[in-house]
């Protein structure tokens, strides 16, 4: 069993690079990738820890791209975290969520929550503030009980203070992985858009843009999005690929490996991921 889909607290998650490692390996996962949003900088300690563990340690990325005016993540896998072009462009995605940043903190302050993006930055381990780290400061300062309120009230989707990420294009995207000497895979499919849309010509679009493998397997799925991937993917030519999504306590439920308690991500999917690479 592996797990290609996980979070530390580089990103959005709240367990460390370090922990995460210790515990797929506790868990007999023959394989785990670290995929933080937008950021490699926890992988350095994430592969460190191959020396203590059996599990096979991927370097990987989530990068957050708008496809058909919605957000679509793709996730990098092999990639080669020291690569100093692919970390440049890293950076500068890094200084759009600053901008998209300071215009949340205006808008709070707009409706009457005095906000300084400061604020949200003492809850990032890393150089990314996201809007996990602006909702517990929020939950810090008690404007809210909890993450959920703050992104119900505030920042979530199409909620008063959220502000939209500056378009990353997925063509552009799995360029930058590819040249990285990743392979570009799309994140959570059932979750773009809703659990309706029909993503038949969507993929073949996709694929004409450069990415190669579709989440599949995923921690959030019901058997028959499973299966519905699962066809389409073999009925497109789209390698599988799965993870859990893991984020620790950031989202209650869901657990490394298993997700929701079912998902079974086998270890042959692995070997076609790792040959697409680059």
């Amino acid at each position: 069993m592996i797990d290609l889909h996980t979070h530390s607290t580089f990103s959005d998650g709240s367990d460390t690079p370090e922990a995460i490692a210790l515990a797929g390996d506790a868990l007999g996962l023959a394989a785990l990738a670290l995929t933080d949003h937008d950021t490699v900088e926890g992988l350095d300690a994430f592969l460190d820890a191959q020396a203590r563990v059996k599990t096979r340690l991927v370097p990987g990325v989530e990068l957050s791209c708008v496809f058909l005016g919605r957000p679509l993540h793709l996730l990098g896998l092999f990639i080669r975290p020291d690569d100093p072009a692919f970390r440049a462009l890293l950076e500068d995605l890094r200084l759009r969520r600053e901008r998209r940043n300071e215009q949340m903190a205006k808008r709070l302050s707009e409706l009457g929550v005095p906000f300084d993006s400061e604020e949200a930055r003492r809850f990032a381990a890393g150089r990314i503030v996201s809007r996990v780290h602006f909702a517990r400061a929020l939950v810090g300062r008690g404007t809210v009980s909890s993450p959920e309120e703050a992104f119900r009230r505030y920042i979530g989707d199409h909620a008063p203070a959220h502000v939209p990420f500056e378009d990353l294009g997925p063509a552009q995207a799995a360029s930058w992985i590819q040249e990285a000497g990743g392979v570009a895979v799309v994140a959570h499919p059932g979750r773009f858009s809703g659990r309706s849309f029909r993503w038949d010509q969507a993929i073949l679009d996709l694929k004409e843009q450069g990415i190669r493998a579709l989440e599949t397997y995923y921690g959030d799925y019901g058997p028959g999005e499973q299966a519905y991937f699962l066809e389409l993917a073999g009925r497109t030519g789209m390698l599988p690929a799965g993870g859990s999504d893991y984020h620790g306590t950031y989202k209650p439920g869901l657990s490394l490996g298993t997700g929701r308690g079912s998902l079974r991500i086998p270890d042959s999917v692995l070997p076609a991921l790792e040959a697409a690479a680059g």
